[in-house]
């Protein structure tokens, strides 16, 4: 049997179905199992355990682009596959398995596509998780439980492209801390660039930290302007590794394996760090951390949420009408403390901060 998963399009989304997708190779353990993915998000699969194949699709995945649509249909096409189990809730996913000539469609029942299923499930009520609500309908449809963690498997390769950019750039020993000061949703989910320099210069000045900036090219402006206000906290010659842009996902894994800890936006980046085992502290404003909190791996610590305290917060904007104050509500010397301890550090004050529990019994940290 040949079974293919539609993969949803963001990547802290790809990363949020790992759960799923392994309770698919449970299911279906002697059949071949693909994941089909959008060519941006596509890599990140090929470091997860269990796929057979992943069938990258070329297409943007929405209606305007439908020569692109045409080819994705015949790619899933040629595949010949018996079984498309449809992540993503949109008519258009349920659309291209149609067009594929896929003969069992499955998926929730969303978007008016019931009609192109050939079996649909209700979506869960209530407030769940996403990686929850992907497992879900694996388990409606009748098929196992899974834990809900996230593993990325790093190969020596990626780790020694990875040690090999740092070292061109001018990393020669020390602790590393990476900071993903952008987020593809939108500004009001980025915390302010000059509170994120201040953490950078006090976890360089009290731990010797090397600050590494890590993001996609659309975040290059808010890793400049971070990078501007931590020289002109530490000096214009302070250690400081700029690698905006400069990574695919394969790359950037292995970046975040070499260090001693992450400090992110609610963002792709932060799942794909929390996956690989490293220490992760995670700023929400305007997103719920109820819903999209990083899972933890299975072997590494948990994340730790930092969340800024606003009555209209979770709002889900992507820009904020009013003073944004969820995000300058977080104050950077609690952050620099919040990662020093994920690292058996201590910057600044003595109190040290503690895990949070898993998603579904976690609090906000202020």
């Amino acid at each position: 049997m040949r079974v293919v998963v539609l993969a949803p399009n963001w990547l802290g989304d790809v990363v949020m179905a790992l759960p799923a997708i392994a309770a698919v190779r449970r299911w279906f353990g002697d059949a071949h199992l693909a994941v089909a993915a959008r060519a941006p998000v596509a890599p990140l699969l090929s470091m997860a355990a269990g796929i057979d194949e992943v069938v990258v699709l070329a297409g943007r995945g929405d209606w305007r682009d439908a020569a692109g649509r045409r080819a994705d249909a015949q790619h899933l096409a040629s595949s010949r596959f018996d079984l498309a189990l449809l992540l993503p809730n949109s008519f258009h996913a349920a659309w291209l398995a149609r067009l594929a000539g896929v003969p069992e469609r499955w998926g929730y029942r969303a978007d008016l596509r019931a009609m192109l299923l050939t079996r649909g499930v209700p979506k869960p009520r209530g407030p769940i998780t996403q990686a929850a609500y992907y497992l879900a309908l694996v388990q409606s449809l009748g098929g196992p439980d899974a834990p809900l963690a996230a593993s990325l498997q790093i190969s020596d390769a990626q780790r020694d492209a990875a040690s090999a950019l740092l070292r061109a750039n001018g990393w020669t020993a020390g602790p590393l801390v990476a900071f993903a000061p952008g987020a593809a949703f939108g500004p009001a989910k980025r915390w302010p660039p000059d509170r994120v320099a201040q953490v950078a210069r006090r976890l360089a000045a009290d731990l010797g930290v090397t600050p590494v900036l890590v993001g996609a090219q659309g975040d290059l402006d808010s890793i400049a302007e971070v990078l501007r206000r931590y020289r002109a906290l530490a000096g214009a010659g302070a250690d400081a590794i700029d690698l905006g842009g400069r990574t695919d996902l394969l790359t950037l894994a292995g970046v975040f394996t070499l260090c001693d800890a992450v400090l992110s936006n609610d963002s792709g980046a932060m799942h794909v760090a929390a996956a690989v085992g490293v220490p992760v502290t995670a700023i929400f404003g305007p997103t719920d951390e109820r819903a999209t909190s990083p899972l933890p791996h299975p072997s590494g610590p948990l994340a730790t949420i930092v969340a800024g305290q606003a009555r209209c917060r979770p709002c889900l904007l992507r820009m904020c009408p009013i003073d944004h104050r969820c995000m300058t509500s977080i104050e950077p010397a609690r952050v620099a403390q919040v990662v020093a301890a994920s690292m058996g550090g201590d910057c600044g004050a003595a109190d040290r901060a503690t895990k949070v529990p898993p998603p579904q019994q976690r609090e906000r940290e202020l």
